[in-house]
């Protein structure tokens, strides 16, 4: 009797543990859309930075006054009157998550900043927001473009 007893309270602990080790993460970005999906979307008119959130700095004034414009050949440019950063774009599924990939020619400051892999969490017409996991430190980022 005192086995079955102990074999129940190990069998219990080890669920417990089991349960504790999983993620209760909101990213939802495997199930929201596809690469084809978020391409149609992007290549469609001119996003603003609504918000870019790095490691829970709000940093979003960096990107005041750009329009981004994602051309259908992977030309990605950011245009604020007479400044224009350049880069290039893509969108694929890596790991169950659809990814928008974004690289700017920038080696330093807040358009470097945004040059990642970021999982798309959702999408909609006119907004698109973004979560990236730095596989360094572990931050987060968050960066949510709408249409102008």
């Amino acid at each position: 009797m005192k086995k079955l007893k102990l074999i129940s309270i190990l069998s219990f602990l080890f669920l417990l543990n089991v349960a504790s080790m999983c993620s209760d993460d909101d990213d939802t970005s495997s199930q929201v859309s596809n690469p084809t999906e978020i391409t149609s979307t992007v290549t469609d008119g001119q996003w603003i930075v609504t918000l870019y959130k790095e490691n829970d700095v709000v940093k979003t004034n960096n990107y005041s006054g750009y329009n981004f414009t994602f051309g259908t050949d992977s030309a990605l440019s950011a245009t604020n009157g007479t400044t224009t950063q350049s880069g290039d774009w893509s969108t694929y599924a890596d790991s169950g998550y659809t990814k928008l990939d974004m690289m700017f020619t920038a080696l330093d400051g807040p358009f470097e900043e945004i040059s990642e892999d970021w999982n798309v969490i959702s999408r909609t017409a006119t907004k698109i927001e973004l979560k990236h996991v730095s596989g360094g430190d572990g931050s987060i980022d968050y960066l949510t473009l709408e249409k102008d």
